[in-house]
């Protein structure tokens, strides 16, 4: 649990949290009685969210001895080009473990498991079995395992999800908001269908989260 700590405090903790290099800015929220409800952090995006709740919460515990809850922290990071072009080109990289379908008359349980610097997340959601609603299912399952692997810095609106007919070719498109502290903002992405429709929502729903935070897929 948190220590009760003063306005002095809570300034010098926003100042040595604004010394990490990724961090442009640092706001905190505390309540009446000094306990700490919210960390707000403006940062650089050539670290990942994980990692920077990883470096405020020992930063914290480091020079002033308070164990955060990372629940508490919420990050919003600038987009690619705030970087230097070497950088920006340091990702993190989404890797698709599986996808799992298992029917119970007239629902269905979508199951995403994703890889991410080395840990597994997995998303899994239940909806009525239908063909647009599956669909929806493996997106949302997919934006599932991203918040767990964001820690809640993140969340993730699922707009719409379809598959189209662009000439020869079938593509799978999705249409995803990202809510911060900040604010909301709509991204989209697409993926051929090569090997199946769901692997291709799935690559098209990180290819949506891509647009902001930069991840890659790998096969």
């Amino acid at each position: 649990m948190d220590n009760g700590i003063s306005a002095a405090t809570i300034t010098d903790i926003e100042e040595a949290l604004s010394q990490v290099s990724e961090i442009k800015a640092a706001r905190i929220v505390a309540s009446e009685d000094g306990l700490i409800q919210e960390i707000h952090v403006l940062a650089l995006p050539n670290k990942t969210p994980k990692q920077l709740v990883r470096d405020i919460e020992s930063t914290i515990m480091a020079s002033f001895g308070i164990a955060i809850d990372h629940k508490k922290i919420s990050i919003a990071q600038l987009g690619q080009e705030a970087l230097p072009q070497e950088e920006a080109k340091q990702t993190a990289r989404a890797r698709i473990k599986s996808i799992n379908a298992e029917v119970s008359g007239v629902q269905v349980v979508i199951t995403v498991i994703l890889e991410l610097e080395d840990d597994v997340y997995i998303g899994k959601v239940l909806g009525p079995n239908s063909q647009t609603g599956r669909k929806r299912l493996v997106a949302q399952a997919t934006l599932n395992a991203l918040e767990q692997y964001l820690h809640g810095a993140m969340s993730f609106a699922l707009e719409d999800v379809d598959i189209v007919d662009l000439g020869s070719e079938s593509v799978a498109v999705a249409c995803v908001t990202l809510v911060t502290s900040l604010g909301e903002q709509a991204f989209a992405g697409s993926a051929l269908v090569r090997q199946n429709e769901k692997d291709a929502i799935v690559r098209a729903t990180l290819d949506a989260i891509n647009r902001r935070m930069g991840f890659l897929t790998t096969s």
